[in-house]
């Protein structure tokens, strides 16, 4: 199945690129809302967290986890019985100061990070694709995910989100440097 996800992906992709387009003006907009009032517009957090949500679900399931093998839902929404989800809780208040520097200067640390995890456009996949083409191999002779690798995949995606939500102005608390919440 991992051989042929990319090919099925490709519907939610399509998509995923016209969200993220309307993810990248919503962003800008609350931007200014947020340096104006110091509240993120509570329909536009949940369009941009819903973006976050759909793009981890088809990540989850094609190649920045090769988690399950159950096609992702087409909705913003949050969806109980799917294996991969996403929650960002809402900030009653942002820092009005904060809004200015921490989407790029202070997310630089994060940005060369996560670079490494995911790969840039030019060099191709980055560690967290390598790792899971190593998974799918592994489950191809042995029928099982190993564990190690798992929890390493999503240890990194888990960085990468913490990431996009604080660059995405959803969150004033600094990402932690660590893979997992233990």
């Amino acid at each position: 199945m991992w051989l042929i996800k990319w090919l099925l992906a490709i519907p939610h992709l399509i998509i995923l690129a016209f969200l993220w387009v309307a993810f990248c003006v919503v962003w800008v907009i609350a931007l200014f809302a947020i340096l104006f009032t110091g509240k993120y517009p509570r329909d536009l957090f949940d369009f941009n967290v819903g973006v976050l949500r759909w793009s981890w679900r088809v990540g989850f399931y094609s190649y920045e986890a090769l988690g399950t093998d159950k096609y992702p839902p087409f909705t913003l929404e949050s969806v109980n019985d799917y294996p991969a989800d996403l929650e960002i809780g809402y900030p009653e208040k942002l820092s009005r100061g904060l809004v200015l520097v921490k989407w790029w200067l202070l997310a630089i640390p994060h940005y060369i990070i996560v670079g490494i995890f995911q790969g840039s456009g030019e060099s191709g996949g980055g560690l967290v694709f390598i790792l899971a083409i190593f998974a799918a191999i592994a489950l191809l002779f042995t029928g099982k995910y190993p564990e190690g690798i798992f929890k390493l995949v999503v240890g990194m995606n888990r960085w990468t989100y913490r990431v996009a939500a604080y660059a995405s102005l959803m969150t004033d608390q600094y990402p932690p440097f660590r893979l997992w919440d233990d």
